[in-house]
Parts: C-alpha cells; structure tokens; sequence
C-alpha cells in the first residue's frame, strides 16, 4: 500500500489559511467597535456573543473568551474555519461598509486553538441523571446535540457507522480546510462531557431505533445527514471514470489518515478532470483533484457565474489555484471507448462541442439514505426522503421518541446551519424527556 500521506503533503494538503499570533489577534480584536446593537449576532445562525468573546480577547482574557464561546457553539475551532463568514457574521459587521470587517472567524478560530494547544478551560461534567438519549451519526448536528444534552445532565450515547467520529468534518472536507486533527480535539473535547461514542455500527444493519428503546434510551436522534449522491441521469453515465465528488472526497481524505493507499483514489497525476456544479463540495473536489496531481481541472456549470452557490471566496481561491470554469454549459452525454470515458458532450453559449475527459467528477447534491428510517415503524418522509419533524417538541418525528435535525431534515446546508437547527432540537428532546420521567413518576 502506497503512503498516500507523505504524497499528499508535498501536494500542498497542508492548511492554507494561517492562524493570528497572539499579537495579531489582540490587535485585531480590539478594532471592534462594541456596537450597542451589534449586527454581526444577528448575522449569525446560532446568535454567538461574538463582542463579548472578542471584548474579552482584547484584553488578553483567553479563559473568558471561550467561556463566552461555548454558550453558543460546541465547535468552534471547526466554525471558525469553514462558516461562511463573508455571508454571515462578517457580513454584517458595520465594519464591512467600508470593506474592512473585523476577521471574526479567524478569531474564534485563535480563541479555540489557544485553548486547544494550552488546555485553559475543563469543563464540569454533569450528572448523567436527567435521561439516556441516542444519536446517529456524528457530524455536526448530532455533534451539536450531544454536546448540548450533556452540558443539561444528559447520558449521551453517539453510534457513527464510520471508523472514526466525525461525519462530514472527517471524511467530507479536505485537509487543507479543515486539519482532521482539530476536528478530533473537538470530539475529544465532547468525549470529555461525557459523551461515549460507538463507532462502525451502521444503525439499520447492526442495530435499529427500536433496539436502542429496549436499551432504555429515552429518545433517539437522527443526525445522518444526507449519505445519497444525486445522479446526473445522462446517456453513457455507465461508463468508467464518471465518479461522484463526495466518493473523491471521501476516498482522498481516508488515503491521508492512512486507512487507505494512494492507488485508491480515482483521480490519477496527469488526469484532465471536468467537475460538473458550482456548490463548495464542487470547489473543494477540484482543488482537491489538482492536489492530486491532475494535469487540468475545469468546473462546468449550467448558470452564470453570479448564480453559482459556491462562496465567493472559494471561487476566488480555485481561480488562484488554476481551476478553469465554463459557464452556462450543461451536459448533453457522456462518451468513451472500451467503457472508459474520454468525452463530454455538452451545450454551450457557442453551441454544442466535445470536450476530452479522463474523469468527471458530479457535484449535484445528495439526499438522505432511507436505511435508518426502513427498519423501523412510524417514522414519516416526504416525497424526496427527507424526515419529517413537528414544530413542537422541535424536531420530534412522526415517531414518538425519535427526533431528527440537520441535513436529514432540510436540503444539504452549511455546518452552522446544521448547528443551529440542532440546538433547537437539543431542546425539544430535553423538553420530551423531562416531562416523560415526569409521567412516569
């Protein structure tokens, strides 16, 4: 087996954003103008108290700064890193007027990291006595959720049908976004409120919803996200080098824990690439193709440029990187010889054209996996496979006990989205639980 991780890290797999210095990071803080209606809150999902923790930052006050930090958000090393602040807390910054917003996620990013690196804050653990609850999956939702429950006196059990915790933080985002050790510090920092995790039990083989209530598990949460890659239903889609960008994605970040070689990776050195879509999972599979090695990487996309979902920043970056982009293109077929593919037919402003590919990469979104919901009763989706959830208790299913939120619920969205509706989830099951021992007694 090829060691895919020294390979990757003289392709530049390293993180590309650096982190302030302690001197820079005050010097930044102290920029802020502590609004007396600070619409950077507003601008965030789950309303941080983003002036006071970089009140507290100003004056060299790391502690306080987390403290303040943690009320809101369980992974803020990891939010610092890849929310997308230019639309939401920066974005609102009164600062961002005149083009110079403070760089708040780089400072809760530094907040985090300092923490993580001088270990300042250990958190008291809570009595597990208010109630016993399940989760699936271990992104950031059921992350969310477990940290929340915990901090409430909750026994949080997390089952993640992969290796290793962490859902699409571990094996969905590339390295040089997000380092997969800081994603494990986060973990390990849930771990240490008390949550125990269960890892490569895939819930709907090994076990099912209705297994985990004969463990005595007071409600269930379903934090699976969304596993099912959309298929671009094109003639010649059969044909060998045509791969989902997830699978890629997946398949590069797995070769660099060294689960896996270097000759697993679809994407070859000299590869001329296509990707087809314009959301960040296409920006990350294209940067990551070249990473690899691909000679050429071009992202088609059947809007314009100003449509495109992708942030701007990420676009921008892929175009320093050398991505190359056709607009307003859309497929028409795959061709190929031998069942391999070597052209891509599509339609352009121009008109329609061959394009020569060694691999195509989709990046059309996905949608939930039914193996959670198929082996137990009562628990209702809508025509796309999305569970559906009840306003009150906030996110209960059709089925008594069992919740879900995130990705599952809603169409694909970003981490703090993700968090967000979480949080509100963590609630209502608190809210269930406690009025289900108040019942029973």
């Amino acid at each position: 087996m090829t060691d895919c991780s020294s390979e990757i890290k003289e392709l530049k797999f390293e993180e590309i954003d650096e982190s302030y210095s302690t001197k820079e990071a005050i010097i930044e803080a102290k920029r802020c103008l502590n609004c007396k209606n600070p619409s950077c809150i507003k601008g965030c999902p789950i309303e941080n108290n983003i002036p006071g923790f970089i009140h507290q930052l100003s004056m060299g006050n790391m502690g306080a700064a987390l403290d303040l930090i943690n009320e809101k958000s369980n992974l803020p090393a990891i939010c610092g890193r890849v929310c997308p602040h230019e639309k939401q807390c920066e974005g609102h910054c009164i600062l961002n007027h005149k083009g110079n917003p403070i760089h708040i996620g780089k400072l809760e990013r530094f907040i985090a990291d300092f923490d993580g690196d001088m270990g300042l804050i250990k958190e008291k653990v809570a009595l597990k006595t208010r109630g016993k609850v399940a989760i699936i999956g271990s992104g950031p939702a059921g992350l969310t959720v477990a940290g929340d429950l915990a901090r409430e006196g909750f026994n949080v059990t997390i089952f993640e049908s992969e290796n290793e915790p962490g859902g699409v933080l571990m094996y969905g985002i590339p390295e040089y976004r997000l380092p997969k050790e800081i994603v494990r510090r986060e973990i390990r920092k849930i771990e240490g409120l008390g949550v125990t995790y269960i890892t490569n039990c895939i819930v709907g083989e090994q076990t099912n919803i209705d297994d985990m209530f004969s463990q005595d598990f007071d409600a269930v949460f379903i934090g699976s996200g969304t596993a099912v890659a959309n298929q671009l239903n094109l003639p010649g889609k059969e044909l060998n080098g045509i791969i989902q960008a997830s699978y890629f994605l997946r398949m590069v970040n797995l070769c660099q824990s060294g689960s896996l070689g270097n000759e697993e990776v679809p994407i070859k050195k000299g590869d001329v690439v296509g990707v087809i879509g314009a959301g960040n999972v296409a920006m990350d599979a294209a940067r990551t193709a070249l990473r690899m090695g691909a000679k050429s990487v071009s992202i088609l996309y059947h809007r314009t440029c100003e449509e495109m979902p992708a942030l701007k920043t990420e676009y921008n970056e892929a175009v320093t990187e050398g991505v190359q982009f056709l607009w307003q293109t859309s497929g028409v077929k795959f061709t190929g010889k031998r069942r391999k593919l070597t052209t891509f037919t599509v339609n352009t402003p121009e008109g329609e054209c061959q394009l020569p590919f060694d691999k195509i990469l989709v990046a059309i979104g996905s949608r939930p996996a039914n193996r959670i919901v198929s082996t137990t009763t009562g628990i209702e989706v809508n025509e796309r496979g999305y569970v559906i959830t009840k306003e009150r208790p906030y996110g209960m299913t059709t089925k008594k006990g069992v919740f879900a939120g995130g990705d599952v619920v809603h169409t694909p969205q970003t981490v703090v989205l993700a968090m967000r509706d979480a949080k509100k989830v963590a609630k209502g099951i608190a809210q269930f639980v406690d009025a289900k021992k108040l019942l029973e007694e």
